[in-house]
């Protein structure tokens, strides 16, 4: 099960500045950079985006078998932040 003190706070923070919250938890990625747009064109898409990829990313945190959500390209998000080798990677 997931902590609720973090989720909290990150959705607490999510609230006030969506792209600081997507940042969180995917990095500079792609999801971070649509969500800047979103949020320059309006306050309301940056935040249904926001929210929408801290679901996909608690949800795949706590299940065994992570399901991609659409319109996420972040590999942290799908993950749920845990590590996933790569080719070539140095655990």
């Amino acid at each position: 099960m997931a902590a609720t003190g973090p989720m909290i706070c990150l959705i607490l923070i999510t609230l006030f500045i969506p792209p600081l919250g997507v940042f969180l938890i995917s990095g500079c990625s792609v999801d971070f950079l649509i969500n800047i747009c979103l949020t320059l064109l309006g306050y309301l898409p940056g935040h249904i985006h926001a929210f929408y990829l801290e679901y996909v990313y608690y949800h795949n945190k706590t299940s065994e078998t992570p399901r991609r959500g659409a319109g996420v390209y972040s590999e942290r998000i799908y993950n749920g932040g845990r590590y996933q080798p790569s080719y070539g990677s140095i655990p």
